[in-house]
């Protein structure tokens, strides 16, 4: 292999390789960021699906509540924002208990269902001007 810049990239020679950046708070936070979005696609086919299909169903559940439900909730809108605001803090408080370590497929899948339930949420806060 010839000597040069790109194929220093590519040596298995640690002196060859460029330096890496430094440890700078910005950059901390980016690999934290990185790692954090790196780790929901982490695993096989099954739980990245599972995962992703946990996102859309939050979604969908989240665009749905609030037309189907709204008309039959005593109280109206604002009962009904302060008991989803309640069940969403309780699945979260319950989590921070319960897991100390790396969450499994049910917690992930409760996550991005909670997440996309308060997107849809939100997005129709916003279409509706409220």
């Amino acid at each position: 292999m010839p000597p040069g810049p790109v194929h220093a990239l590519l040596s298995a020679d640690p002196a060859l390789r460029p330096t890496t950046l430094q440890r700078t708070r910005f950059q901390r936070l980016s690999s934290a960021l990185a790692d954090l979005l790196a780790g929901q696609l982490r695993g096989g086919w099954r739980h990245r699906s599972a995962v992703l299909l946990a996102l859309l169903v939050g979604f969908y559940i989240g665009g749905n509540l609030t037309a189907y439900l709204l008309p039959l909730f005593p109280g109206g809108r604002p009962l009904m924002v302060l008991a989803l605001v309640l069940l969403l803090e309780l699945v979260v408080r319950l989590r921070g208990r319960l897991l100390q370590e790396q969450p499994g497929l049910g917690w992930r899948v409760a996550d991005n269902l909670r997440i996309g339930l308060v997107y849809a949420v939100v997005l129709e806060a916003y279409k509706l001007g409220t």
